[in-house]
């Protein structure tokens, strides 16, 4: 088989929402290539790849913010692009790559505005929005922020703001664009860590674009790899994270071991022996 091919790993249903075939881009150019993709329920699926290889073009595909010029994003067995806008959104929320607040706005009004497909001309603000709200900060752990500006919090706090606005437009279904860019290693951690307990405690589904690959083995249900739009490996992180595949994908030569506590794979870059003398 060549080394381009799809390698893949089982993956159990259900699923809420897929991919089929899909292709999509920008002003006519062609990102995203013939993915083919299940998201498996209450789990998190992490998608990793270098720059410009597709991940946010297939996560925006999917939350039906750019059209597919070719194949189908199916959420609930229908074509997500042939369903209503506000019917979408109160299924699935979209965290864009780093999202920005208005000067002045406070974290409760920021976490409200993930209720806005909830309401209409015949349901105003009601008693269930703010429960949504409170639960959300809660979740997210800012509700100590809650009447604090949004720009004065660190970047992890605003991090979780953005996460707990999602969750209060209380979705199953949660996409997430680089929700850890910019963000030191243990701040990063520990959004992970609450994003994992979102998909396992609360059985939603979630998907997220990250960078740091290992930050991605370490909390990845289903681990997708990209490059030049096309999925080269996925499947559980234990079969899909291996060296192979970050030379195809990444062009780069690494180790990949198992971590001694957890038994995720763990990926060490290659040095050569005179490089690290040197460097010492």
């Amino acid at each position: 088989m060549p080394t381009s091919a799809l390698r893949t790993s089982q993956v159990a249903p259900p699923s809420r929402l897929a991919a089929e075939d899909v292709s999509s881009g920008y002003g006519g150019k062609v990102i995203v290539r013939d993915v083919t993709l299940t998201v498996p329920d209450a789990a998190l699926t992490v998608l990793i790849g270098p720059n410009g290889c597709g991940k946010s073009t297939l996560l925006k595909t999917m939350a039906r913010v750019l059209p597919a010029s070719a194949g189908q994003v199916l959420l609930d067995g229908r074509p997500v692009h042939d369903t209503p806008t506000r019917n979408v959104a109160k299924r699935m929320a979209l965290l864009p790559q780093g999202p920005t607040a208005p000067e002045g706005l406070r974290v409760r009004e920021l976490v409200a505005q993930g209720r806005f497909p909830h309401q209409s001309l015949m349901r105003q603000w009601s008693r269930e929005d703010a429960r949504a709200v409170e639960a959300a900060m809660e979740a997210a752990d800012v509700a100590q922020f809650a009447g604090r500006p949004v720009s004065e919090l660190s970047g992890g706090q605003r991090q979780r703001c953005w996460v707990a606005m999602v969750l209060a437009q209380e979705t199953d279904i949660i996409l997430l664009d680089e929700p850890t860019t910019f963000l030191d290693l243990k701040v990063q951690v520990e959004l992970m860590k609450l994003l994992r307990r979102i998909a396992h405690e609360d059985g939603r589904t979630l998907v997220v674009v990250l960078h740091e690959l290992n930050v991605a083995a370490a909390f990845a249900d289903l681990l997708v790899m990209m490059k030049d739009g096309r999925l080269v490996s996925q499947g559980p992180v234990e079969t899909a994270f291996t060296a192979e595949a970050l030379a195809e994908v990444f062009g780069l030569e690494a180790s990949v071991v198992a971590d001694p506590v957890s038994g995720r794979p763990v990926c060490v870059p290659i040095v050569a022996p005179s490089l690290a003398v040197a460097a010492q």
